[in-house]
């Protein structure tokens, strides 16, 4: 499957793709973004491409890290490489049975929604399998970029894969998007987050077959539809 149009969103995993991993992080001195994400995520937007982070922060639902605490280490990202134009965080474990955290589809499908953006045209950017799983389950496109985390296997089942994050989005202009199946995910049907608040399915333990979710509902009832145009 390939989208009809170019690519409108590219949707990163948070630790270990645009930040250097460091397990449950708390502190926003901390942060440390990867070789070349700085000029990765400025070519998207020079390209009027969203973009946006999908975060698994099961740190939360263990007791080792606040919700605040997640805020504030993403406004930090935000500082060094943002502002990103979504925020979706789930704060669960992997136990607790939550569809959005990857690699279910919740926050795939969620993000792409508040970007007013198709699933298939979004790319979602990860270095583990559940980030390319979770983008496939939600019908959107996966590029594996690995590193010392990610499993050989989780390399060898990647449809695509690339050395390093600049690389990836390079591929991404020079080519509308990857190809490759991408099957149709499930509506979302449930919460997720948005804004630099507690993030999604990135935890630095988010693997294949885990399971995660978020806690604030999506705008509803009176909120104003971001992605209607004023008549």
């Amino acid at each position: 499957m390939r989208p009809v149009g170019p690519v409108k969103a590219v949707l990163f995993d948070r630790d270990g793709t645009l930040v250097h991993d460091v397990p449950y992080n708390g502190d926003p001195e901390r942060v440390r973004p990867v070789e070349g994400a700085r000029e990765a995520v400025a070519l998207l937007r020079a390209r009027d491409i969203r973009v946006g982070v999908v975060t698994n922060q099961s740190g939360v639902a263990r007791g080792l890290i606040s919700g605040t605490d997640v805020r504030r280490v993403n406004r930090r990202i935000d500082d060094l490489l943002g502002p990103f134009d979504v925020w979706a965080i789930c704060p669960h474990g992997p136990d607790d049975g939550c569809h959005c955290r990857k690699p279910q589809p919740g926050l795939v499908l969620w993000a792409a929604g508040r970007v007013c953006t198709d699933p298939a045209d979004c790319v979602v950017v990860g270095d583990i399998g559940a980030d390319t799983e979770a983008a496939a389950r939600a019908g959107a496109h996966g590029i594996l970029v690995p590193n010392a985390r990610t499993r050989p296997e989780e390399t060898e089942a990647a449809a695509h894969t690339a050395p390093d994050l600049l690389t990836a989005v390079r591929s991404l202009l020079d080519d509308p998007a990857p190809d490759g199946p991408a099957p149709d995910g499930p509506a979302l049907d449930g919460p997720a987050l948005d804004g630099p608040a507690p993030d999604g399915p990135h935890d630095g333990g988010a693997r294949s077959g885990q399971r995660s979710a978020t806690t604030a509902p999506a705008p509803s009832g009176g909120a104003p539809d971001p992605c209607r145009r004023p008549s």
